[in-house]
């Protein structure tokens, strides 16, 4: 940032009208500085380092280097926050985009449109809101000092969880292969996940978990009986829930709180049916979705786990459940793993 408070941009983009686009609308909030344009990933690598921008706006396909190679390159040699900026919403664009995530960059969000198209100031507002939280992350973390991270509940014998229900935002996609490569491909019960992520990648997230780790994992669907082993994604635009026999609804009622998929509907929805044979797990995001529902949860006697704040990217979601007393453990990311599989195993 500069003495004045602004957040400095460094915006990378091929095409001139989405740089000029994007320029403009990061120009438009009096919070924000653009500290330089490039126009591919060899620029990007070199003005990062020169420039020192809090914030790096990436697009995937450039000349020269794309994106992915030049956020491995940053995070490498100049550490920053990296903003993925997709313009295509094909599987295979949205697999490279969740690599870059894995080599470091913070999140992904759809290319704004342009004015004129609908919904244009809502998306454009949505981007500020997103570069303006990934200023505040620091890419190079240190475990905080305040106290060390809980050590998860021993599992109780007597309980047989049948279910795991997983909420994520804002740096979900990393936190989610990471979680999902720790557990073996014959995991004994299924897993739901409900992941906000800008409407159309999806699909290509599932795709890439799947590919990447030793569950299977697909979007779900509705009135599918859901197996062990099997990790099911809320798809765009409807609720992910749980009905007597293990069938899987989706809903597509009106937003919880803000929110569709809700993660709030989906803890309701697992308390409901399983009640005390039901983990619950918060990582990283934004804001507060999901603390409604585990509530009932908690009352039912299911185990919430939320990921710590040294691991997570943005401790919102995870601090929000943590401080409404409803959480049984904190813990550093690469340590829920094991604990799901204490608890699941009996």
């Amino acid at each position: 940032m500069t003495d004045l408070g602004e957040i400095r941009v460094l915006v990378a983009e091929d095409s001139s009208t989405a740089r000029a686009l994007i320029v403009g609308i990061l120009g438009s909030d009096l919070g924000i500085e653009v500290a330089g344009e490039a126009r591919n990933g060899v620029e990007a690598v070199e003005m990062t380092a020169r420039l020192k921008p809090g914030v790096v706006t990436m697009d995937i396909r450039m000349p020269l280097m794309d994106g992915l190679e030049a956020t491995k390159r940053i995070m490498a040699f100049t550490p920053t926050p990296i903003m993925i900026v997709s313009g295509s919403l094909d599987v295979r664009e949205v697999e490279v985009s969740m690599n870059a995530i894995k080599a470091g960059a913070l999140t992904v969000i759809r290319k704004p449109a342009g004015p004129g198209f609908p919904g244009f100031e809502e998306e454009a507002g949505r981007f500020v809101e997103t570069v303006k939280a990934m200023a505040g992350v620091k890419v190079v973390r240190r475990l905080a000092e305040s106290r060390r991270p809980d050590s998860a509940p021993p599992a109780d014998p007597g309980v047989r969880v049948r279910i795991v229900a997983v909420a994520a935002s804002t740096g979900g996609p990393a936190a989610l292969q990471r979680l999902l490569a720790g557990l073996p491909g014959d995991f004994p019960v299924p897993i739901l996940i409900v992941q906000h992520i800008a409407a159309g990648f999806i699909s290509g997230l599932a795709s890439w978990l799947n590919q990447d780790c030793p569950l299977t994992v697909k979007l779900a669907e509705n009135g599918e009986k859901s197996v062990a082993g099997t990790v099911y994604l809320a798809p765009d635009g409807f609720h992910l829930g749980v009905a007597e026999g293990d069938r899987l609804v989706l809903p597509d009622t009106s937003p919880v709180e803000g929110f569709r998929p809700s993660a709030t509907l989906m803890f309701e929805s697992v308390a409901r049916i399983r009640g005390s044979k039901a983990v619950a797990v918060v990582l990283t995001g934004m804001g507060r979705d999901g603390v409604t529902g585990l509530k009932p949860l908690k009352k039912a006697g299911g185990r919430i786990f939320a990921q710590d704040e040294a691991t997570s990217v943005v401790y919102g979601m995870p601090k929000a459940a943590a401080d409404e007393g409803l959480v049984n453990a904190v813990l550093p990311l690469d340590s829920i793993p094991s604990a799901l599989l204490d608890w699941v195993s009996g």
